[in-house]
This record gives structure tokens, C-alpha cells and sequence, in this order.
């Protein structure tokens, strides 16, 4: 298995497994994901060539979602969760609840190396969709609560795409979480130009860009968000201790990554 199946915006899921596998692999991890590490060892891809050195940013993140999962499932021990883009993320597997049920939606190539590599679960479904196509809303039951993942997707549409996806999503799933992350603006502008991480790759185009401020407006810009909270990184190594504190800091507000949970207002 070499990944070569994988092009585009859907090859970046090996860029976040190199660096989640490679934290997870450390003999005292922040993260513990051993589904990840042996599904980099599985895949014979030249991921440090490609990607550079590895870093700590995908593990915190992964932990700061899976935090919230863990608080969706205390609430709504049976709610659904949907993971938009999921590629190969191990969330289902890190959390080690499998009683309730999780929904990836994922384009075909992905979901397809997904049903080769990783185990068949009850509970876990996998559509074969993009996230744009809205179909997947049909497969998803909002009675037991929702909650929907999308981790380091949206920055990859286009903004109308995005406003239009968190609209028809509060639309769809009244009460319901939301969970993702954004990049700053001057990041996007520079993946536009063409971001080259290694000789060999150049990023993708990431055209959707979103500040810490621009977060917390968005109940104001998009019918039926009831809130939007800013959640910071755990701790990590070495500088990446300090990375939620200095996050927080109002000069760096308007130019970090940021990760926000919105809730969509119940209906009425």
C-alpha cells in the first residue's frame, strides 16, 4: 500500500497521519493513537520527503476535538457523530466508545482506502460522498443529537461553500454541535500563491480563511447559529506548551489557527 491512490486535497490526510502517527509512536505521547501509527507503517509513502519533519500541530488538534466529542457523548450518550472529511483520521477508535453511532463522509478514494485498512465496526458508517453533497444529511438521525467534526476540512472550500454548509447544516440539525478548525488569512493567502512544504509538494490551495473575531460574529452571519467558542490547544512539548496561552493573547487573536465549536439554535 503506497498511497498513490491519494491526490489533491484527499493526499493532505497523509500529511496529518505522519504527524499524528509519528507523536503517537513516541515512547511518552500526548496523543495515544495506536490505529494511526499502524496505519503509517501500513502505507509506504515517503511522508517526511513530501511533508518535512514531523509536528506536534495535528496531534493537539486531534485532542482538542476528541475533547469535545467526549463532552457531545456526556450529553447525548447515544447522539450521532459525523466526521465531514474525515480521511484517515482514528477517532471512533482513540475515544473507545463504540456503542453509539459515527458517520464518516469522505470522497470515494478515501472512504475506499478507509473500508482496506481500517476494521468493519457496527456503529460506524462510511459514506462515500463529499461534504458539499448534502445527501449525507438524509443518513444521519437528529433525534438522539448531532454532531458534526470537521477537522482540517473547510479550509479547502471556497467561503460561500462554507457559510452556505453551516446554514444548511443549523437548518438540517436544530440543537445540534459543530466542531472545526479554521487557518488565518495571511496562511491562506499564502497557499494561494502556491505554499511549497518540501521540494516535492506544494500544499493545496486553501481559499477559506477565518479569525478568532470573525468566529465569534458568525451567530450574526449565519441563520440559526445560536453561539461560537473558541477552544484552545492543550499543552504540548517544548514552545507548544505555551500555544493556549499565547493564543489567547489579543494581539494574536486575529492571525493564529483557531478551532471553534458553534451550536445550532433549537427550533422554536
Amino acid at each position: 500500500m503506497d498511497g498513490s491512490e491519494l491526490s489533491g486535497v484527499s493526499r493532505t490526510t497523509l500529511w496529518t497521519l505522519h504527524n499524528r502517527a509519528t507523536e503517537a509512536a513516541r515512547p511518552r505521547p500526548l496523543l495515544e493513537d495506536p490505529q494511526a501509527v499502524r496505519l503509517l507503517r501500513e502505507i509506504d509513502y515517503p511522508y517526511e520527503e513530501t511533508f518535512g519533519k514531523p509536528s506536534q500541530s495535528h496531534a493537539l488538534r486531534a485532542l482538542c476535538f476528541d475533547r469535545v466529542v467526549r463532552r457531545f457523548r456526556r450529553e447525548w450518550p447515544q447522539g450521532t457523530v459525523v466526521a465531514l472529511g474525515e480521511g484517515l483520521q482514528t477517532g471512533y477508535w482513540r475515544l473507545g466508545d463504540r456503542r453509539a453511532p459515527w458517520v464518516t463522509v469522505d470522497l470515494p478514494e478515501v472512504v475506499a482506502l478507509r473500508r482496506r485498512l481500517l476494521p468493519e465496526e457496527g456503529n460506524l458508517r462510511q459514506l462515500a460522498l463529499s461534504a458539499l453533497d448534502r445527501s449525507w444529511q438524509d443518513e444521519v438521525e437528529p433525534g438522539q443529537g448531532v454532531l458534526l467534526s470537521a477537522e482540517g476540512l473547510l479550509m479547502y472550500f471556497e467561503p460561500e461553500q462554507v457559510y452556505a454548509l453551516l446554514r444548511d447544516c443549523a437548518r438540517r440539525f436544530p440543537g445540534g454541535w459543530m466542531i472545526f478548525d479554521s487557518i488565518p488569512h495571511w496562511f491562506s493567502r499564502r497557499t494561494l500563491r502556491g505554499l511549497r512544504l518540501t521540494p516535492g509538494y506544494t500544499a493545496p490551495p486553501m481559499p477559506f480563511a477565518l479569525s478568532v473575531p470573525e468566529a465569534a460574529r458568525l451567530p450574526e452571519r449565519v441563520p440559526g447559529l445560536a453561539s461560537a467558542t473558541d477552544l484552545p490547544l492543550p499543552p504540548g512539548r517544548g514552545p507548544w506548551r505555551y500555544a493556549a496561552t499565547l493564543g489567547g493573547l489579543p494581539l494574536l487573536r486575529g492571525v493564529r489557527p483557531s478551532i471553534t465549536l458553534v451550536r445550532f439554535a433549537h427550533r422554536s
